[in-house]
């Protein structure tokens, strides 16, 4: 590797005279070179003897082509993208100028996604699957919490995958931010896959488990909760660029980061957990350990982006729009409370559906106030400390102890 205390002081000062011809010379060079490679182009163009009919006429066919009308069809103008011409939404400069950054936070995010990564596979199910099969293995509540949350969630990590590709992405127009997005629709994936590599697992009925968001009213009613702040965006006709259009769009980004993965799962996750912690459904509370760092990222980042739009685009953020982000939440918060009392409707691991309504508010009360809004719950404190902990665990150890945790990619993963 090179290091630059090899050279002295003289070499790096006579080299000042020539650094500074040196951009006149490399143009004339680089010019030259661009005539002889345009030259080199049109060679390859010609058809020749030695061509087919269909290379032929493939050939003849790129001789038509006009450049300009692709690149008008290119989201944003053509000229070169600064700092100050990007923006959250709205943004006319070019969408495929990934840099320079203007969110560094959203481009960190990406990669610490990326380092974050897991396969579902690289976890040992065999204890679960004996558990699980074991007559005595498991209490009727606690099977029930299993079935509950694998219904729940093996569909909802699919109806956010689904806003991220069909709705949000088209319209955040902002590079570093997208290139999250792609990462998060791809870490969604890997959590439906996750729950199906469960549920095969376990031996369940497939169709039972992922019908559930159908059939189950706790279950249904989150969905479609959910689904209803996606069906104006998710029309290929929709545009943002309207006061109501815009607010249209923050609705969405409030219902899916705020409450489908800021409130929605955290009774679940919460409850599979305690099991993993009493050495119960390890594999599965493994699983989940994962998803919920993933799922903690992607709130934050979902509250970046929120707060961003807020900051750009303060006429959106008026006294309307803030009654109705505070109904939103506590609505959610609402289903969650119901969902807690059907999935635990006595006291079961170490906890209860009073403990969990505590939990949720406390965590409503996050949420609200991580936008701006006033906490609605006043005292409420949080019943789960051990929940932080694991959300706040980094690279040391995997807190059911079944391997070491670099959270690198999969090869880079180190087992005990």
């Amino acid at each position: 590797m090179l290091s630059w205390d090899e050279f002295d002081q003289e070499d790096a000062v006579a080299a000042k005279p020539a650094a500074k011809a040196a951009p006149h010379v490399a143009q004339a060079a680089l010019d030259k070179l661009d005539n002889v490679a345009e030259s080199a182009v049109q060679d390859a163009r010609e058809v020749t003897s030695d061509d087919s009919d269909a290379v032929a006429r493939a050939k003849s066919a790129l001789n038509q082509l006009d450049i300009q009308e692709g690149l008008d069809e290119l989201e944003g103008s053509s000229a070169r993208v600064t700092v100050d011409s990007k923006r959250m939404i709205n943004c006319r400069s070019d969408l495929n100028q990934l840099v320079p950054f203007k969110y560094d936070w959203a481009w960190q995010k990406y990669l610490d996604g990326c380092a974050n990564h897991w396969m579902p596979q690289e976890v040992n199910m065999n204890a679960d699957i004996a558990l699980w099969k074991s007559k005595d293995g498991l209490t009727d509540d606690e099977r029930r919490i299993v079935m509950r949350n694998l219904g729940f969630f093996s569909t909802a990590d699919s109806l956010v995958a689904n806003n991220l590709a069909l709705a949000v992405y088209r319209l955040i127009t902002n590079p570093e931010c997208r290139q999250y997005i792609l990462r998060q629709a791809f870490e969604e994936a890997i959590h439906t896959h996750a729950y199906q590599y469960c549920i095969e697992s376990l031996g369940m009925d497939e169709g039972e488990i992922f019908n559930m968001y159908h059939e189950i009213p706790s279950v249904a009613k989150k969905a479609a909760w959910g689904l209803k702040y996606t069906r104006a965006i998710s029309d290929p006709q929709f545009n943002t660029g309207t006061v109501e259009t815009d607010k249209e769009l923050l609705r969405n980004l409030i219902a899916y980061y705020c409450v489908l993965e800021g409130v929605f799962f955290y009774c679940g996750f919460t409850q599979i957990l305690s099991m993993g912690r009493r050495n119960k459904m390890t594999g599965v509370a493994e699983q989940f350990q994962y998803i919920l760092r993933d799922e903690s990222m992607h709130l934050n980042f979902g509250i970046d982006v929120i707060n961003q739009i807020k900051i750009e685009n303060p006429h959106l953020w008026d006294a309307a729009m803030k009654d109705e982000a505070t109904q939103m939440i506590l609505q959610g918060t609402q289903l969650e409370i119901e969902y807690a009392r059907d999935t635990m409707p006595r006291g079961v691991l170490g906890m209860n559906a009073a403990m969990m309504e505590d939990y949720l508010k406390f965590i409503a009360n996050r949420r609200l106030s991580q936008i701006g809004l006033k906490e609605e719950y006043p005292g409420t404190t949080n019943p789960f400390p051990w929940m932080s902990e694991i959300m706040d665990l980094k690279k040391e150890k995997n807190f059911f102890e079944t391997r070491v945790i670099e959270y690198q990619t999969g090869g880079a993963l180190s087992w005990d």
